[in-house]
């Protein structure tokens, strides 16, 4: 293989089960590397377009390139021994151990007895070390969490040493901690052993952070592709999951409830990601609130332009001007209660103090 040539190319392929296309004309290329994420709403076609790449389903148009070759002109076992696939389904075991199934792993490098060698058996213990089941070994596949059973498919995979690695959500069944694991140990292996990652996810801010491109799968058809700078945008993401605007921030990665409906009721005082928590709060209660004077690019400012009614805000590193604190008092006046995030004012948002002498003032209640 040419160093910077293409590990994995797809070239207007179309992908379904029997006749019928689900998606059409999907172009893709995949470098030594590069870690790829298919996102896109459920049923959209992700497992149906990795396991056409994988063999497992007949193309219905176009091509699959493996290492510059036709996929159905590579040999089986070549292709065992070049690509990885790690799908949904559960494996059927009776009586094998978790060493037992990463072990299959390495059945493309064994001969017709499927005895493994010592460097079989480093590499088997090499990827349960990595994924972190090494201790689960000796226990039985079948009586181990769906959390543990994933690392450990994960395993199966990794010992088969790659050059092409496929995955149909590889973070599903794990919490936070294991899907983080799980993530940098892919951009470990893509950089080091120059693998190329294709998985489908669903969590959009694990797949901000780690993919290095992303394709976004709707209405049959690869709706947009490109960097996560490029694709990670609040309208984009809203398109391709039917959101209400402004429901995605591409700051944080997060996807956020619906804005409540109507005239705000709460007034909060906040910045600096003192709100944040409060914003969330009343947005699950279906509380409509407004908040100010907030710096534009504030992480209170971002998250209110998501959630609140109504918004003031101020220049970045400017001062909180007296003409922003009265556009914000006036929608102050209209709320039923005030609540303050903000144990103490600084230099840029001093006037900020005004506000709660507004309401003072006025005799609205200050929590």
């Amino acid at each position: 293989m040419i160093e910077g040539s293409n590990m994995l190319e797809l070239r207007g392929l179309n992908v379904g089960h029997g006749a019928r296309a689900l998606v059409r004309d999907i172009c893709l290329a995949v470098r030594p590397g590069q870690v790829v994420a298919l996102i896109g709403p459920n049923g959209s076609g992700k497992t149906t377009i990795l396991r056409t790449v994988a063999g497992q389903l007949r193309a219905l148009g176009g091509t699959v390139e493996l290492l510059g070759q036709e996929l159905g002109d590579v040999p089986a076992t070549e292709r065992a021994r070049t690509m990885a696939v790690m799908l949904t389904g559960r494996p059927q075991t009776e009586l094998l151990t978790c060493r037992d199934v990463v072990e299959a792993g390495r059945h493309p490098f064994t001969g017709r007895l499927g005895v493994l060698g010592e460097k079989d058996d480093e590499a088997v213990t090499a990827a349960m070390e990595a994924t972190g089941v090494l201790p689960l070994a000796s226990r039985d596949f079948a009586h181990v969490s769906d959390g543990q059973r994933q690392r450990v498919l994960l395993a199966r995979a990794l010992c088969q040493e790659p050059q092409v690695l496929l995955l149909d959500e590889p973070t599903s069944y794990l919490d936070v901690r294991s899907q983080l694991d799980v993530l940098c140990l892919l951009r470990h292996e893509a950089r080091e052993r120059g693998i190329a990652v294709v998985a489908s996810l669903h969590e959009v801010d694990l797949a901000q952070k780690a993919a290095d491109h992303v394709i976004c799968i709707k209405d049959g058809r690869a709706a947009f592709q490109g960097t996560p700078d490029e694709v990670f945008t609040a309208e984009r993401v809203a398109e391709l999951y039917d959101l209400a605007p402004g429901a995605y921030d591409p700051a944080f990665g997060s996807v956020e409830l619906a804005r409540p409906e109507g005239d705000p009721e709460v007034f909060v005082i906040a910045g600096g990601g003192t709100g944040a928590a409060c914003f969330r709060r009343l947005a699950r209660e279906g509380t409509p609130f407004a908040t100010g004077v907030l710096h534009e690019h504030d992480a209170d400012g971002l998250l209110a332009r998501s959630l609140a009614s109504r918004a003031v805000f101020e220049r970045d590193f400017e001062p909180v001007s007296a003409e922003s604190v009265e556009r914000a008092r006036e929608v102050l006046l209209a709320c039923r209660e005030v609540v303050c995030c903000v144990s103490e004012f600084g230099t840029m948002n001093a006037r900020n103090a005004e506000l709660l002498d507004a309401a003072r003032a006025a005799g609205i209640p200050v929590c």
